[in-house]
């Protein structure tokens, strides 16, 4: 098997020269951290991410939503029904604009957000970093998914 290890032609493509490669699994890793934690709440990691965004900001727009957690509507709408089938939210169509989804948290929703509060705690220390860096790497993270949006020329 021949492996292109010392060709120096073939550097932009071996893994160890990614930056992707460790974003994907360093992500993989923290979602896989999370599954414990979430299990109490009956949630997904992406379940949990939509379920902050409506505690945060409150009714929204299925496209709004989208848009905030960087899901389009054929990932986000099947996610969207389970939710809605726990009893969590719910969603409306309004007469006046039947293209628009409309998302509200029900009562027990809301009352989800108290069980959610032990959820950072248990997540604490899931990336063995000082706390000066966990800011930089966000601080860099929250940089290049701003810029990763621009168009391209």
């Amino acid at each position: 098997m021949e492996t292109i290890q010392n060709d120096a032609g073939y550097e932009g493509i071996r893994l160890c020269n990614q930056i992707c490669f460790p974003l994907y699994a360093c992500a993989k890793e923290v979602i896989r951290q999370y599954r414990r934690p979430l299990e109490a709440l009956d949630l997904t990691y992406t379940q949990y991410i939509v379920m902050m965004v409506l505690w945060e900001q409150g009714d929204m727009t299925e496209s709004e939503l989208g848009h905030t957690v960087r899901l389009d509507s054929g990932t986000l709408t099947p996610l969207l029904k389970r939710l809605e089938k726990q009893g969590l939210i719910v969603r409306t169509r309004p007469q006046s604009n039947e293209r628009k989804l409309f998302l509200s948290l029900t009562e027990k929703g809301m009352a989800l957000k108290e069980q959610a509060l032990n959820v950072p705690g248990q997540m604490h220390g899931c990336i063995d970093l000082p706390a000066d860096e966990l800011m930089q790497l966000k601080y860099l993270l929250d940089k290049a998914l701003s810029r990763m949006g621009r168009t391209r020329t």
